[in-house]
């Protein structure tokens, strides 16, 4: 996946993930043996056990999980949303120390840093250590073998959903997985109805989106590339009104991806194109002749989100991320339309 999420399918995306892997240094960290920290009133109206439908199978989660590990992309900041610290987590935005981004609040953050446990190769020998009670995997490859490896430790592993592989969980299912197995619906669905309500605000206030076409896009030191339906990014533009490139789209595999070669940069142009930077500085794209003779480029009609906060907000594909993204972004998308 550009923006970091890896998937197994294409030598163009395992160099993205190389560079991103290289930034995020995706190592092990410290953490603790506590308890998991809740706030907010513990398994509201929750009734354990509970079974939750996966691609490899239902998973019961027999009682309320006290020592979460949060593996899958997203999966810690969602379980800090929803109240609950993991033990161990994995650091995919590559922000390093405790893994949580500056757009989480302060009152959902940790209070002790959970143990950094590796993103695509996973330390087994400390999540073992931790002595879990449930692992969050639900933003994932959807390899067998992981989940395998997972399932061996005699833990309930809440994987990715049916339809989901490669990366391509929706914020919407993982915050209803993650809120139906830490016993947390009710606040899963006020997440989600406040973030709904905030795509919906922001699509009325800009009326001008509607129907325009658009590129999400990325370079990175392999080359540039564009996502397709279901990537996180795509269905950030599409829920303020955009329509996704039929041009990119009619490209489309099995991931959420394609390359675009120097001599398909066509793809890249539409009514506004959307462009983050991967392992290479945001000027290695706004100042590249081969983007620049694009013609949403030369019109005007482009953003490269060149800060890197909001670039990983638009890449996070989690509520709070998105929230932020929304925020940050969007205005610069109206003026790059507008212009």
């Amino acid at each position: 996946m550009f923006a970091g999420r890896p998937r197994k399918r294409g030598a163009l995306l395992v160099c993205l993930l190389g560079a991103l892997l290289a930034l995020a240094g995706c190592g092990s960290g410290g953490g603790n043996q506590d308890t998991v920290t809740t706030s907010g009133p513990a398994a509201t109206g929750a009734a354990f056990p509970v079974t939750i439908p996966t691609a490899f199978g239902d998973v019961t989660v027999p009682s309320q999980p006290k020592r979460v590990v949060a593996l899958g992309w997203g999966d810690a900041e969602v379980a800090l949303t929803l109240g609950v610290q993991p033990v161990g987590a994995s650091d995919w935005l590559a922000i390093g120390g405790d893994g949580v981004p500056s757009w989480v609040p302060q009152d959902k953050r940790y209070t002790t840093p959970p143990t950094q446990l590796g993103t695509l190769e996973v330390d087994l020998e400390k999540i073992a250590a931790l002595n879990p009670d449930l692992i969050l995997d639900t933003r994932a490859s959807g390899d067998k073998d992981r989940y395998d490896k997972l399932s061996g430790l005699g833990v309930p592993v809440v994987s990715i959903p049916k339809g989901a592989e490669s990366y391509q969980t929706s914020w919407q299912d993982q915050l209803d997985i993650i809120g139906k197995a830490l016993g947390k619906t009710a606040e899963a669905a006020k997440v989600r109805s406040d973030l709904e309500a905030k795509f919906q605000q922001a699509a009325a206030a800009h009326p001008e989106f509607a129907g325009k076409t658009a590129v999400a896009g990325a370079k990175s030191g392999a080359g540039y590339g564009a996502y397709v339906n279901g990537d996180g990014r795509v269905e950030f533009l599409k829920k303020l009104g955009f329509v996704q490139s039929p041009k990119v789209q009619a490209l489309a595999g099995n991931g959420f991806s394609v390359s675009v070669s120097a001599e398909r940069m066509d793809l890249l142009d539409a009514d506004l194109t959307v462009m983050t930077a991967i392992g290479v500085a945001p000027e290695d794209i706004s100042n590249d002749p081969l983007f620049q003779a694009v013609p949403s480029v030369k019109a005007g009609h482009a953003v490269v989100l060149s800060d890197k906060t909001i670039s990983l907000a638009f890449a996070s594909a989690t509520p709070l991320g998105l929230s932020y993204a929304i925020d940050q972004a969007v205005p610069q998308l109206a003026r790059a339309l507008a212009r």
